[in-house]
């Protein structure tokens, strides 16, 4: 059972795409940071697309575990350039929306690869 305990985040009157608290009684299922890389490059040159190809690697993830982006309960996020930020968030919300969307941190830091984004996300597995 995944509970959305701290509903959206609000910031400047807006719902943002995170939940401030989410409660979890199931196994839980960790993917590693997802970087947005293809055949050695970065799969898109902009923020939206390298987010919702990252997104769609945590997704190709999960259902090896049998699970979906719905059972992600907390996601981290490395961005490489705090101006990405909003580009970041408003694709982030299209996927995700922002009733039940997973907590969430997010930060500005370097990266390894040559991208602007790594994610990684933790889940609750089905029974």
């Amino acid at each position: 059972m995944i509970e959305h305990i701290g509903g959206p985040v609000l910031r400047g009157g807006q719902a943002q795409p995170l939940t401030s608290v989410v409660r979890v009684d199931a196994p839980l299922v960790f993917v590693a940071g997802q970087v947005p890389m293809l055949n050695g490059q970065p799969a898109a040159p902009d923020i939206a697309g390298q987010t919702r190809y990252v997104i769609g690697m945590i997704e190709a993830e999960l259902k090896k575990a049998g699970c979906g982006l719905a059972d992600i309960v907390k996601v981290t996020v490395w961005l490489t350039d705090k101006d990405d930020y909003p580009a970041f968030n408003a694709t982030y919300a299209e996927i995700f929306g922002t009733e039940k969307a997973p907590a969430r941190s997010t930060v500005i830091s370097g990266l390894i690869a040559p991208v602007r984004i790594e994610m990684e996300a933790i889940a609750a597995a089905h029974r």
